[in-house]
């Protein structure tokens, strides 16, 4: 079985040329076709996997630390007397704040969500029933809606295909993007078992122990399956910046920002798309504040650069997800 991305990279050898995209550096030389709307030089695709929407112990005892550490007494106390098993101020029902930060710089984004089939392990912590309501508005403002497939479900055509029903059901509407928990992966099966599924792009192919590009690519493309000698039916926009692994990687803000500014000036350079990871609970835990800022940091970078910033069903849209398949 082949899982995506065990292999520890932070001290490997191999940890400068991951930070180079290789692949799409060689199409740029040979002339790739890019273009962008508004001719811009290049894209940001925004994403958010929504893995929980209650804090857990672990994550409100990190809370009680960051407050204790602070000697914000009143912080800690509400921190302990908060309810945090309904919708509101304290849970990570944030998506409408994570809108408005991104609305301010006329971006979009796609939201992950899990669809958990009932009695599966690892397909899920919440009941999506329970914020009906919160997808409604997040679709009818116009951002992007994906499926966040469960941790077993990357080589289960069953599995994959029950999570897209329970969450189109609830969204009302076709769901057109997936990314695996975990970015547990397997290549090229995955890919064919989603385009089966009816998926039409995937964000899962990046490292979740390392950040940069996982297969030399800062572009999107269509899969080719040296098995059967056919490309598959669905774009794969590679995941280049996870929040933990960056912050894992980095150590510090300053130098977790020194990287991110690395990766978007190259992927500008090669006239590619970046795409980022936040999850929704950064926006609403005490303790990863910087998190939140570096978030808020390289969207005004990317914005002063003029880049495209949207959600990763509009960057499967581009011409650019066809143009690398036919410069090969």
């Amino acid at each position: 079985m082949q899982r995506n991305g065990y292999k520890s990279y932070y001290r490997s050898p191999d940890r400068d040329s991951i930070l180079e995209p290789s692949v799409s550096r060689y199409l740029v030389e040979n002339n790739l076709d890019v273009a962008y709307p508004g001719d811009r030089q290049f894209a940001v695709c925004l994403t958010h996997d929504i893995d929980i929407i209650y804090p857990t112990l672990p994550h409100k005892a990190l809370s009680s630390i960051h407050f204790l550490k602070g000697l914000n007494l009143g912080g800690l106390k509400e921190e302990l007397f908060r309810n945090r098993t309904v919708k509101g101020p304290g849970t990570y029902v944030n998506f409408r704040e994570i809108m408005e930060i991104e609305e301010a710089y006329d971006a979009r984004s796609t939201f992950y969500f899990m669809a958990p089939c009932p009695g599966k392990k690892g397909s899920g912590l919440y009941d999506l029933r329970s914020i009906e309501d919160e997808l409604g508005f997040i679709s009818d403002r116009g951002w992007d809606i994906g499926l966040h497939g469960g941790y077993y479900a990357y080589d289960d055509l069953a599995e994959i295909l029950e999570e897209k029903k329970n969450l189109e059901t609830v969204l009302g509407k076709k769901v057109t993007g997936y990314r695996n928990h975990y970015l547990c992966f397997k290549i090229p099966d995955t890919w064919e078992l989603l385009a089966r599924a009816g998926f039409e792009y995937d964000t899962t192919l990046g490292y979740n122990n390392m950040i940069g590009f996982r297969n030399g690519m800062c572009h999107p493309f269509r899969p080719f399956n040296l098995k059967l000698g056919r490309e598959v039916d669905i774009v794969e926009i590679p995941l280049t910046i996870m929040d933990r692994t960056l912050f894992g990687y980095a150590g510090t803000p300053a130098r977790a920002w020194e990287k991110a500014k690395l990766l978007i000036d190259t992927v500008e350079r090669y006239h590619g798309v970046i795409t980022l990871l936040w999850h929704n609970t950064v926006f609403g835990s005490p303790y990863r504040e910087e998190w939140k800022r570096l978030y808020c940091k390289i969207l005004d970078y990317c914005s002063s650069k003029n880049a495209w910033m949207t959600s990763a069903e509009e960057i499967s849209k581009t011409r650019i997800a066809y143009a690398c398949q036919n410069s090969i």
